[in-house]
């Protein structure tokens, strides 16, 4: 064996094992074990305690596995048919929500004197949560099921969709083509996403008829590569790689979406942790602190941007109050696209230098933040405050004077 393979098993083996402990610590203590992963990915990353060099690769392709998984899985929970009504439902929700939350990175990179491109970048930053995270959360705290779990995902969904629009266009004009060039990418992408749409909404059951049900180890593996091909051929065409996973999820239905549910879950746990180590691995901690402060005055505005969203996406199909909070708290999180997006940013001379360690430090901050806020609505005494206000509105109509 190499000696590189070895460095590389001992780096894996010794990392995962650690993420084992730190996920056991993170359930006895009732939190998430999100933020506990990416600290860990901030400990041996380049500039950290001890920097793991073998394993960057792994992690990196491993990351990119793990959203994948956490998107499909997603997808699995729910139907064509729930996926085109809740997109009617909450199509206010994501006008609301692109205004309310792509505003202020905009408005923040001008006030910085940063320029317009910056202004796009940033704006982009600010505007999309988390589909990986936020999945994993719902996960952790078991709400798959609640009322305002459509209504969280419809507005990801419809996040996930634009980017399918924007990352072409901001790309295009990061590489100063012009209108034309992005409008050959925007075209592309349009057509790309309409496609999987109406495979994914009319073919579905087709499509599950090819799987062999009680056949796990050639169902796990027939999902597990369609899932993986229509990411990257997603990718290819420019258009999100999430958006393609969920799309199979969603195609997917009956007894072969269950069943795939059961046998993926343990391949998700184990990628979406690689992902959200990746994700510190690949943050110097050095930079963050010259932009801490911008970072931190951002994400609080953003957050409060974000609670209103999803307030307001719950109330408009009758959730009730705390759902309304869980669903506002539940979207704070960004990560993924935010990344992607400062990624993008890096290698454009015409795009301010600060911009990359701003948007790592402004994602930190809500990906950390962000699970611990999701479970605020579950805090005894947040629990006695909405149920005396609901009960207060419950009463008011009846006890108003004539």
């Amino acid at each position: 064996m190499h000696h590189e393979t070895t460095v590389l098993l001992i780096e894996v083996g010794a990392l995962l094992l650690g993420l084992g402990m730190l996920g056991r610590l993170a359930r006895r203590i009732g939190l998430s074990p999100i933020p506990l992963y990416l600290l860990a990915g901030l400990a041996f990353g380049q500039g950290g305690l001890l920097p793991l060099n073998a394993s960057e690769e792994f992690f990196a392709t491993g990351a990119e596995i793990g959203v994948i998984l956490l998107l499909v899985m997603l997808g699995l929970e729910y139907s064509a048919d729930e996926l085109v009504g809740n997109l009617r439902s909450a199509a206010p929700a994501g006008l609301i929500d692109g205004v309310l939350n792509a505003l202020p990175g905009a408005a923040f990179a001008l006030l910085l004197g940063w320029g317009w491109l910056s202004a796009v970048v940033l704006a982009g930053v600010t505007w999309v949560s988390s589909s990986g995270v936020i999945a994993k959360v719902l996960a952790d705290l078991g709400r798959l099921g609640n009322r305002e779990t459509p209504v969280i995902l419809s507005v990801l969904v419809i996040e996930d969709l634009a980017m399918a629009l924007y990352l072409p266009l901001l790309t295009a004009l990061l590489a100063g083509t012009g209108l034309l060039g992005g409008g050959i990418a925007l075209v592309v992408a349009v057509a790309t996403v309409v496609v999987v749409l109406l495979v994914a909404t009319r073919y579905g059951r087709a499509i599950s008829a090819i799987f062999p049900v009680n056949n796990p180890e050639a169902l796990l593996l027939g999902v597990l590569g369609l899932t993986l091909l229509v990411a990257g051929v997603a990718a290819q065409l420019k258009v999100s790689a999430a958006v393609g996973a969920f799309l199979v999820g969603i195609a997917l239905s009956g007894p072969v979406a269950h069943n795939a549910t059961e046998l993926l879950s343990p391949l998700r746990d184990l990628f979406a942790a690689v992902f959200f180590v990746f994700f510190g691995l690949a943050t110097n901690p050095a930079d963050i602190p010259p932009v801490l402060l911008p970072a931190l005055g951002l994400a609080v505005l953003t957050i409060g941007t974000k609670v209103v969203t999803g307030y307001l996406a719950a109330g408009r199909v009758g959730v009730a109050l705390p759902g309304r909070l869980r669903a506002g708290l539940g979207l704070v999180p960004r990560g993924e696209f935010s990344i992607v997006i400062a990624g993008l940013a890096v290698t454009s001379s015409a795009v301010e230098p600060r911009l990359a360690p701003l948007a790592t430090a402004y994602v930190l901050i809500t990906v950390v933040v962000g699970p611990l806020l999701g479970r605020l609505p579950d805090v005894p005494a947040v629990k006695g405050w909405l149920r005396r206000r609901m009960e207060a509105r419950r009463l008011a109509p009846a006890t108003a004077p004539d």
